[in-house]
């Protein structure tokens, strides 16, 4: 069985990854920096290209992966708004996001199926509005984005973010998934829905 695939891109090492589909294809997950680059090495061109959210560090190659023919899914259209590059530049980081488009709207959807590969969808905002995180039931994963991390969550105060928020939509949409779900998140190791319920110290179950 063709595994997952993860990249970790960028200066905040944010992970991409390659989801393999039944039609022997593959499905990538965000598109930080470098990862064009990723995918030229690897000779792979991806079926298409799924974003959890618009920050600058997941959608910073997401034009030069549309450029290849490769449809973008995404909860919102495309807005400067979302990608933080105004809070960026605040901080002394000036990140420019080429614009890309986003063919394909998530929003009001709760399934997704390409080439094959179903994922689930559950809106859970509180880091950025537009947050998605996409289960696949068979596979026992979900791709969390940055809404849970290994002993974390997001970060709750960038624009749009909302802590009573994020937690309610984890313990709700990620905690409910069997214990044994693989968590693959935006930024460090993958973890699992049941370790962090247990154990996280900033978003316990109840």
């Amino acid at each position: 069985m063709t595994e997952i695939q993860r990249f970790e891109g960028g200066y905040l090492l944010t992970n991409s990854y390659l989801a393999p589909t039944p039609q022997g294809g593959w499905v990538m997950i965000d598109a930080p920096m470098e990862a064009d680059q990723w995918l030229e090495q690897s000779g792979i061109r991806p079926t298409a290209l799924i974003l959890t959210h618009q920050h600058f560090d997941h959608v910073m190659t997401a034009a030069a992966i549309s450029a290849m023919g490769v449809p973008v899914y995404a909860w919102s259209p495309f807005d400067r708004s979302l990608t933080l590059e105004e809070v960026v530049r605040e901080w002394g980081m000036p990140f420019d996001v080429d614009a890309y488009s986003v063919d394909h709207t998530l929003k009001g959807r709760d399934t997704l199926e390409i080439e094959g590969l179903e994922f689930r969808l559950a809106h859970l905002p509180g880091h950025s509005p537009d947050s998605v995180i996409l289960h696949q039931p068979e596979a026992g994963v979900v791709f969390a984005g940055d809404t849970l991390f290994a002993g974390s969550t997001g970060r709750p105060d960038l624009p749009g973010g909302d802590m009573d928020l994020l937690c309610a939509g984890i313990r709700e949409k990620i905690y409910t998934l069997p214990p044994d779900t693989r968590v693959l998140p935006g930024h460090g190791p993958e973890t699992t829905s049941g370790t962090e319920a247990a154990t996280n110290p900033i978003c316990r179950a109840f």
